[in-house]
């Protein structure tokens, strides 16, 4: 089991629909797949046609006391399932600060189903907390999408320099591509130049700013799953290639 964690400080960098193409990529290849919602918010849960509900607690799912393989639900795609975010998830940070080891607990929570899966993909909400940190001790590889904007370039080098820090930055790999990139925009076309060949740890795929993305909650589908032949299907293929490559190394 590979656990691939769809992270950034900030949110609308197109970490969601990141999380929910390459999780269905990995099942499109065969291999069955675990797409975990942790952000109340519950747009991987919506973009799925799942409800956005759990049998149990998220304290009692932290804990252990609950069984995670009761708790997830099959979705259109035969080998891609999804742990549902639901509105109690707002309260995962605040459960988190009452218990011992809380750095533990996302990985302790997954370990549960290491046999029944190949990938495991979770979409996480934005900032840095308690949860955060879990969620960095529990993961394979951190996936950061960073738009290419001055400010999302500060936020990413900002996490960076937090994570060398961060006992799971010894552990844990992190990679970084760029997000909802539009190169009619000259800042972005400028920011692009200059990180490319930079020697960072960022892939050479972009995901561009397309219309097919955003159409992703009209057909409440994968955009690889609705419109395969699209730029954006495409761009997303060349990146779960990538990151697979990565993962190989």
């Amino acid at each position: 089991m590979y656990t691939i964690s769809v992270f950034s400080i900030k949110g609308g960098v197109g970490k969601t629909a990141a999380a929910v193409n390459l999780a269905a990529l990995a099942a499109l290849d065969g291999e069955k797949t675990l797409l975990i919602d942790l952000d109340p918010q519950a747009s991987s849960t919506f973009y799925l046609k799942v409800k956005p509900k759990i049998k149990t607690t998220v304290k009692a799912l932290l804990k252990g006391k609950s069984p995670l393989q009761e708790n997830i639900k099959s979705t259109s795609l035969v080998h891609l399932d999804i742990l549902p975010a639901s509105i109690s998830f707002r309260k995962t940070e605040e459960q988190l600060i009452k218990m011992k080891r809380p750095g533990d607990r996302i990985a302790e929570m997954i370990d549960q189903v290491k046999d029944n899966y190949k990938w495991v993909f979770l979409d996480c909400p934005p900032g840095i907390s308690f949860l955060s940190e879990s969620i960095f001790s529990a993961s394979d590889l951190l996936l950061l999408p960073v738009v290419p904007t001055t400010l999302s370039v500060k936020t990413h080098e900002d996490l960076a320099d937090f994570l060398k820090n961060h006992k799971a930055g010894k552990k844990t790999r992190v990679l970084g591509f760029f997000s909802m990139v539009d190169r009619r925009k000259s800042l972005q076309r400028s920011i692009l130049d200059e990180w490319e060949g930079s020697g960072r740890n960022f892939c050479h795929t972009t995901i561009p700013y397309l219309s097919d993305v955003e159409r992703m909650g009209q057909f409440r589908k994968p955009v690889v799953e609705f419109k395969p032949s699209s730029d954006a299907a495409k761009a997303f293929a060349d990146l779960w290639t990538e990151i697979k490559t990565a993962v190989r190394k």
